[in-house]
């Protein structure tokens, strides 16, 4: 898995953390990497909510999540405040990222999916989805993170 480092924040408090996240920082720990489809007029943030909101009651086993979107820092940081997201969202405005994850589609839009990288760094898990298809549970992510301890 190739490394990258992303613009971002997370909500902590009332104040929007900006920092550069990066993929090699995360080395020992597994990583769930949250690229959902288009904007908050199509349900962007409701996405990102039920994975920030289940964190509280579904044990990841040590995993981050990180919610990845085309969307600027800016944009990033108005709708962790408007849905309450206590998980990391970053900006990949190049679409480079995606495009290593090869989620790129026509135009400016992103396939909807979810990668999930094992300790070591490598890809343990993916789940790509159709435009207009549900993102996996949290819980089917926690059975695949548990997986990711017997690597």
């Amino acid at each position: 898995m190739g490394d990258f480092a992303l613009p971002g924040g997370v909500l902590e408090g009332t104040f929007f953390a900006r920092r550069d996240f990066l993929l090699c920082r995360q080395r020992g720990a597994p990583l769930v990497l949250v690229f959902p489809h288009g904007d908050e007029a199509t349900g962007y943030g409701e996405q990102l909510r039920s994975y920030s909101d289940g964190l509280e009651t579904v044990p990841l086993h040590g995993a981050q999540v990180w919610g990845i979107s085309s969307q600027c820092v800016k944009s990033n940081e108005l709708l962790a405040r408007k849905y309450n997201l206590r998980i990391p969202l970053l900006s990949d405005t190049s679409r480079s990222v995606a495009r290593a994850f090869g989620i790129t589609a026509s135009g400016t839009e992103l396939r909807q999916a979810v990668f999930l990288i094992a300790p070591d760094g490598t890809l343990h898990w993916k789940h790509v989805a159709p435009l207009g298809a549900a993102l996996p549970s949290l819980t089917t992510l926690c059975g695949h993170v548990a997986d990711t301890r017997g690597r």
